[in-house]
């Protein structure tokens, strides 16, 4: 349950992994989460559990279908449960028991003192999905608000350090090839502003059409006020940039392009985006002294033409116009 090592598995053997997981339902009302009965507080202990705990789960009917979705991991099979039984003890890091038992703490400080502590964003997105952070009135959460809800405060937090911190000292280019994807991140000396862009090649997930699909969404210093219409993928890429330039004590304008090429038709959750894009800062990025010759070195790795990625780009605009 650890999407850093999911990265460094196949995804044939991601895929067998997850769709090999039962998943027994039971139905609850979201406001259960504020005075959660015993079957949800044992649901809430196994999600805050640092290690496995076993669980006897007995199905009403057999388990069916799968799961697929943009934001989730993929899921196995599911059905209502008859019976769950809590069968091992679970182990709860000092943060999140603190945190688990602080009514008076609110989800979204929470979220950032579980970070602090070292808890990975995986983790604090389920504790959050199950009810488990805020004050008196917690709630249930659906996992798709809450992997982004979790990935947003967390950036949002960072980003406020990295205002603080100076400009890069040139442009990086950073790239990362891996199945069926391109990553390209530019950081370029600058206030903070960061854009994601994605283009899908026909026959890709999301991209059944004849044609390349191209969307990008952008912030400048002072945020954005609206969600991005380009989905989740927008905050988990934003994360990683955060905890790049976090780690240079540095602030730029992070420029980051995704392509996406035909055969690649399953949809892996915005921790794929998440953590091939933290991998792809850990490595060393080619410098530049001007923007022009970074976008140059980037065109040769982008299948599809700079030109028309520079169309969408308003970051890009901005820089050569010098209005960041």
């Amino acid at each position: 349950e650890n999407p850093k090592e999911w990265l460094h598995m196949s995804l044939e053997r991601f895929l067998a992994m997850r769709l090999s997981l039962y998943r027994g339902a039971v139905v609850l009302r979201v406001e259960d989460a504020a005075r959660p009965p015993r079957l949800l507080q044992d649901v809430q202990l196994l999600a805050l559990s640092q290690r496995p705990v076993e669980v006897y789960l007995q199905f009403r009917k057999p388990p069916r279908g799968v799961y697929f979705s943009e934001y989730s991991p993929p899921m196995g099979p599911s059905a209502p449960a008859e019976r769950v039984e809590v069968e091992g003890t679970p182990a709860l890091p000092r943060a999140a028991e603190k945190a688990y038992s602080d009514v008076d703490l609110k989800a979204a400080e929470a979220v950032v003192e579980l970070y602090r502590h070292g808890l990975e964003v995986a983790y604090i997105s389920r504790a959050l999905s199950v009810g488990a952070l805020g004050g008196r009135r917690r709630r249930l959460v659906p996992t798709r608000w809450a992997i982004t809800a979790v990935d947003k405060i967390v950036s949002d937090h960072l980003v406020e350090k990295v205002k603080d911190y100076p400009e890069v000292d040139g442009y990086y280019l950073y790239a990362r090839r891996t199945v069926g994807n391109l990553f390209i991140a530019i950081l370029a000396p600058s206030k903070w502003a960061y854009e994601w862009g994605e283009a899908f090649e026909p026959h890709t997930v999301w991209n059944p059409g004849g044609s390349v699909e191209m969307e990008l969404d952008y912030e400048l210093y002072g945020g954005r006020r609206d969600y991005p219409g380009i989905g989740g993928c927008y905050y988990a890429a934003r994360l990683a940039t955060a905890e790049a330039l976090m780690r240079m004590r540095r602030q730029a304008a992070a420029i980051l392009w995704r392509e996406v090429y035909t055969g690649f038709t399953t949809p892996t959750g915005v921790w794929w985006v998440r953590e091939n894009v933290r991998a792809m800062y850990k490595d060393e990025p080619a410098r530049f002294d001007t923007l022009e010759e970074a976008l140059e070195a980037a065109s040769y790795l982008l299948k599809i033409p700079l030109e028309r990625w520079l169309t969408k780009s308003r970051i890009v605009h901005l820089l050569k116009n010098r209005l960041v």
